[in-house]
């Protein structure tokens, strides 16, 4: 089984998909760091040098690459399930896991780390959950069509291990 954790950036992809790959015996992919490896570039320096458009088709080229892949967990960018019918073809093709958390809470997240965010790197905080929040309305469609959705802040270690046990019973 492959498993796509998506969600806003800052809600935990990669975080949780490092511990539950370790706990469940899986292999995990960052699939910004993959396209980071094979363009020898960031994410923030594709986006200022070649924009979001050739950066959506190299994402939705390099996610189509993992789909024969099993016992794996793949956290996907934030904006991943939004182009390319790329949700569509997650949910074929494997378990989707939407990390569903607030505003303030990504807020809180993204101002440790935001110049490697391309997206955020000149808005103060007021501007920044405006921008926040706005996405969160405009990829709600693309993130409730996951297969499970869970709340950010009540993961653990145990969830994804359960989550398995949940569907292997089913």
């Amino acid at each position: 089984m492959i498993c796509f954790l998506i969600g806003f950036m800052g809600s935990g992809k990669t975080h949780w998909g490092k511990i539950w790959a370790g706990v469940c015996g899986f292999n995990f992919i960052d699939l910004d760091e993959a396209i980071e490896k094979q363009e020898g570039k960031s994410i923030a320096d594709i986006f200022e040098r070649k924009g979001e458009k050739y950066f959506r088709k190299i994402e939705a080229k390099a996610l189509r690459n993992f789909g024969s892949l099993t016992n794996t967990i793949v956290a996907c960018g934030g904006g991943t399930p939004c182009f390319f019918e790329n949700m569509q073809w997650m949910n074929e093709h494997g378990m989707t896991i939407y990390l569903k958390t607030t505003g303030p809470k990504i807020l809180e997240r993204v101002l440790l780390e935001q110049e490697k965010r391309p997206l955020l790197k000149k808005m103060n905080p007021a501007e920044l959950l405006f921008f926040i929040e706005q996405k969160l309305k405009e990829r709600a469609p693309f993130y409730n069509a996951a297969k499970q959705i869970l709340t950010a802040e009540t993961l653990s270690e145990q969830t994804f291990g359960k989550l398995l046990g949940t569907l292997k019973a089913s």
